[in-house]
């Protein structure tokens, strides 16, 4: 047996049993992989697939076992590949980070500046997309550290640690009555036209749930992934803006938009930092996170690479 073979048979799982696909993913022929496939089998006494035809059907039950040993297999050759790397560049390369809008925008500036400012020689790759494609870009290992709010605990396949906490804010323009209102409730920002985020991104879930419980349905008339848009549209009134408390830090002295904490009306939210389960991380990754929270350190992250994530939290 080899790694060609195991390489085969991971990515025919991956594309859903398409032997065209895999050749094309793998740059190879079909009859290849079919072949290199079937002397696996034989070697192993096992079916890995069951077959209609030519046509791999399912994935059998030893199979499924196989799949798994495979994808640790490979997984520890690519640890063995990178940690070549690492002592053979040091502290250069090129250092992946996926992350949302958000986080890009007002997070992560200061420490990306910061590492690059300590190790500049590093390369560093910045990816945008949402939640679910944060986590897709880790498991795919195109990416070395994911940062989001949401969905990110989701995957089982993720080692997944709190870095920071916040809070959601309303944005208003400054002439507006809830600008200088004693009190905001629920009800209130119920019979407003609202402008905030779109559901998968920067805490919606938790603002959507706050006004569930308490059986509210609230007027969302424009969603949007970035908080600079929806602070556009909010100073054009438009209706009252819900962010992230981050993207208003920025706003000059005298702006005309105001910003009201709802942390007590909507609750506190965290940001989670995310590696994929059982990856060789290199030094700079384990800098990186320290520079985003001080909550983080080699120390703790190589434990939750090593045990259960579910013990670390806020």
């Amino acid at each position: 047996m080899n790694l060609h073979q195991f390489r085969f048979v991971q990515e025919a799982a991956r594309r859903n049993l398409n032997l065209t696909e895999t050749a094309k993913a793998l740059f190879t022929s079909q009859p290849g992989v079919s072949k290199a496939i079937l002397e696996l089998e034989e070697e192993l006494g096992v079916d890995i697939f069951s077959r209609h035809g030519k046509r791999l059907r399912r994935i059998t039950e030893p199979g499924q076992q196989v799949l798994a040993c495979i994808e640790i297999i490979l997984r520890e050759v690519g640890n063995l590949k990178r940690i070549g790397e690492e002592y053979s560049r040091q502290d250069s390369g090129t250092f992946s980070i996926a992350t949302t809008h958000t986080q890009a925008r007002y997070v992560l500036p200061a420490p990306v500046a910061q590492l690059r400012k300590n190790l500049p020689q590093l390369r560093i790759s910045l990816h945008q997309g949402s939640p679910d494609q944060v986590a897709r870009m880790l498991l795919d290992e195109s990416a070395d550290l994911g940062l989001a709010t949401e969905s990110l605990t989701q995957y089982p396949e993720l080692v997944t640690l709190p870095c920071y906490e916040w809070q959601h804010v309303m944005v208003v323009p400054r002439e507006h009555p809830l600008a200088t209102a004693e009190r905001i409730g629920l009800e209130q920002l119920a019979g407003e036209p609202l402008v905030s985020y779109h559901p998968s991104f920067t805490g919606r879930t938790r603002i959507d749930k706050a006004f569930a419980a308490r059986h509210l349905t609230p007027n969302v008339v424009l969603e949007a992934i970035d908080s600079d848009v929806i602070k556009t549209y909010v100073r054009l009134g438009m209706g009252v803006g819900i962010v992230a408390e981050m993207a208003m830090r920025e706003e000059p002295a005298g702006s005309e938009l105001v910003a009201r904490p709802l942390g007590t009306l909507l609750g506190s939210n965290v940001t989670r930092i995310a590696f994929k389960r059982g990856a060789y991380l290199r030094n700079y990754v384990y800098a990186f996170a320290e520079l985003l929270s001080d909550r983080l350190s080699r120390k703790l992250i190589e434990r939750a690479m090593t045990g259960n994530a579910d013990d670390f939290d806020l």
